[in-house]
């Protein structure tokens, strides 16, 4: 399931977000890169435990309160944002995400499930840096509205266009769900938002008790805690 999440940042915030990151130090991208995603990874990156990358990640912390968020990723633990950007043809060749994050300092492991890409830059701000991702619907090519968020599965394999002008900037985090399986995610995230639209549309009807309790007795049946 790919999904689009709309407006997570307003635009003052993403505006005052980017002013702090064109003005600060980057590292080389492969400080966070494994053994293989290391030879294709050729962006900037915020080193772990960087204030401005410390500030972004507190001020997501109630993005992951967003009802679409939470329905689609039925999140349990969420690795720190980290901060990239892409500039004078920086690229990431296609690669699977490491299956399992550990933060800098932490004893806690993240098994990444989902991945998440909040955009920093409008495309028009730069040329290329499309977020290209292979599924099983074929192949997609993102670029989003800065303040946007794609969230797509961890096991796709993806790759970051050269940026060959301007600059992208974005925050990338990883989720463990509380279901691993993205086949039964997408299952519930889909039942869920149906529920939520029959309680709109029809508040009163009988069935929709028989529907949510459905919902969850499928959520006790595949959920990790």
């Amino acid at each position: 399931m790919l999904l689009h999440i709309p407006g997570l940042f307003a635009r003052e915030e993403v505006l005052r977000v980017r002013e702090a990151l064109e003005q600060t130090e980057w590292a080389d991208g492969k400080i966070t890169a494994g053994h293989q995603s290391a030879k294709a990874k050729h962006n900037l990156q915020l080193p772990e435990g960087h204030p401005l990358a410390k500030e972004i990640g507190a001020a997501m912390l109630e993005l992951w309160q967003n009802p679409l968020f939470m329905s689609a990723a039925l999140p349990h633990k969420v690795f720190p944002p980290l901060v990239n950007c892409y500039t004078g043809g920086g690229s990431f060749d296609f690669h699977i995400d490491n299956s399992v994050r550990q933060a800098r300092g932490s004893v806690e492991r993240v098994r990444t499930d989902l991945s998440s890409t909040l955009f920093f830059s409008d495309p028009d701000d730069y040329d290329g840096g499309e977020l290209v991702i292979q599924d099983t619907f074929g192949t997609r090519q993102i670029k989003l509205p800065a303040g946007d968020m794609l969230l797509y599965p961890a096991t796709s394999l993806h790759k970051v266009n050269a940026v060959t002008r301007g600059a992208r900037y974005a925050s990338f985090f990883w989720t463990q769900s509380l279901v691993r399986d993205d086949g039964h995610r997408t299952l519930l995230f889909e039942m869920d938002t149906a529920i939520q639209q029959l309680s709109r549309d029809v508040p009163d009807h009988p069935s929709l008790i028989q529907l949510t309790g459905t919902y969850h007795n499928l959520l006790r049946q595949w959920v990790e805690v």
